[in-house]
């Protein structure tokens, strides 16, 4: 009987974490997605004003919240990803990296701003 050689795994070990991260934002996102569709033909708003007033009630800020922060999480993890298999030098992929980190923390926070503002 052959013995397997010795296998040495190098990396981040990202890989189950990611794929579950990405699949659950994802169907956070699409239930999200289906909820709002149901609330939009319940109460078919006819203008910005009716169309405004779903997202007044705080059960659908709360929602809406937690889609958005899963959305930014999965492009987080995505573009991680992409920059760590694609971009090779070191200081270029960490900028890249950092960058991605503010805008999306930017737009978290500008969401917060439209939802709550």
């Amino acid at each position: 009987m052959v013995k397997p050689a010795n296998r040495v795994i190098t990396g981040a070990h990202y890989g189950l974490k990611d794929w579950l991260v990405q699949r659950i934002t994802a169907v956070m996102m699409v239930v999200y997605i289906g909820l709002l569709s149901a609330l939009v033909v319940i109460y078919q708003p006819e203008n910005h004003e009716e169309f405004k007033s779903l997202f007044s009630i705080q059960w659908v800020k709360i929602a809406s919240l937690l889609c958005f922060a899963g959305l930014c999480w999965h492009a987080w993890v995505g573009m991680r990803n992409v920059l760590m298999d694609y971009v090779h030098p070191m200081s270029v992929r960490l900028t890249l990296q950092v960058v991605c980190i503010v805008a999306l923390l930017g737009y978290l926070i500008w969401f917060l701003d439209i939802l709550w503002g």
